[in-house]
C-alpha cells in the first residue's frame, strides 16, 4: 500500500503498475490499487492504514515538516517505532526509486496491468 499511494502521489507509472499488481494480489482484492493509486483516502481501507499512508505520504513528499505530532498520531494508530521506522523507510526509498524511473522513463511488463485483476 505504502509503494502504491506514494508513487501515485510521483506520478510514477512503473511503481503504480508492478506494484499495484502486487498489491492486488496480496489483498486478493482487484479495486485495492487503483483506489490507493488515485486517492487512498477514499479507498476501502482501515482507519489504520489511512494513518500509515498519510504518515508515507507526509515523508514522501514533505519530510522537512515531520513533527512530533506526526509520530504521535501514527503511534495513536497501534504503530511501534520499529514500524514507523519501517513505513518510513519504505516512503523514503520509493521517493527515491519513483523519481529514478520517471527520469529513465521506465515503464511497466505489459502483463502487470492486469494480474490480480480477474479470476483464475
Amino acid at each position: 500500500m505504502i509503494v502504491v499511494a506514494t508513487s501515485g502521489a510521483n506520478q510514477c507509472l512503473y511503481c503504480v503498475i508492478a506494484h499495484g499488481a502486487i498489491l492486488r494480489i496480496r489483498a486478493k482484492n482487484p479495486q485495492i490499487a487503483d483506489q490507493i493509486a488515485v486517492n487512498y483516502r477514499k479507498a476501502d481501507i482501515t482507519p489504520r492504514q489511512k494513518a500509515m499512508l498519510d504518515f508515507a505520504l507526509k515523508v514522501s513528499r514533505e519530510a522537512e515538516g515531520i513533527s512530533e505530532t506526526d509520530f504521535s498520531d501514527i503511534a495513536g494508530h497501534g504503530f511501534s517505532n520499529d514500524d514507523i521506522w519501517d513505513i518510513a523507510a519504505i516512503a523514503a526509498f520509493f521517493a527515491m526509486s519513483n523519481r529514478l524511473a520517471n527520469f529513465t522513463a521506465m515503464r511497466p511488463n505489459d502483463e502487470f496491468y492486469m494480474m490480480g485483476r480477474l479470476p483464475k
